[in-house]
């Protein structure tokens, strides 16, 4: 790792302004580079996702969803591991997303630690 290489962070896409908040804060706590988004189209209008290393979302979201999300950067050629959080989620949800390379996949309430060691394992990859 040469001084020449960019900080890269965890971006958390979340419509809930409380749930941004908690993650960016744990996050931040475990010593990560932190950036919040309220929509998946605030994330891609920041032209921020190439120096993206996970990205958290929440599945359901007003306009794109973390699904749409997901597909859009993938169709970029854009693969950030990703770990979706969801207070709706179903099997076939999860299946959907994992199928389409997420690495995890949370339902809300989740547990701190776990998504922690999620982020983590992500940043691995």
């Amino acid at each position: 790792m040469g001084p020449q290489r960019q900080r890269k962070f965890v971006a958390v896409v979340d419509d809930d302004d409380s749930v941004r908040t908690a993650i960016h804060g744990l996050l931040k706590s475990v010593g990560l580079a932190v950036r919040v988004y309220a929509s998946g189209e605030e994330f891609l209008d920041s032209g921020h996702h190439q120096d993206t290393a996970c990205l958290i979302a929440d599945i359901s979201m007003p306009g794109m969803s973390g699904l749409d999300l997901q597909a859009r950067l993938n169709a970029e050629c854009c693969r950030i591991p990703t770990i979706f959080i969801t207070a709706h989620g179903d099997e076939e949800m999860r299946l959907q997303a994992m199928r389409a390379g997420a690495v995890e996949f949370l339902p809300k309430p989740f547990d701190d630690e776990f998504l922690v060691e999620s982020v983590r394992a992500a940043l691995e990859r």
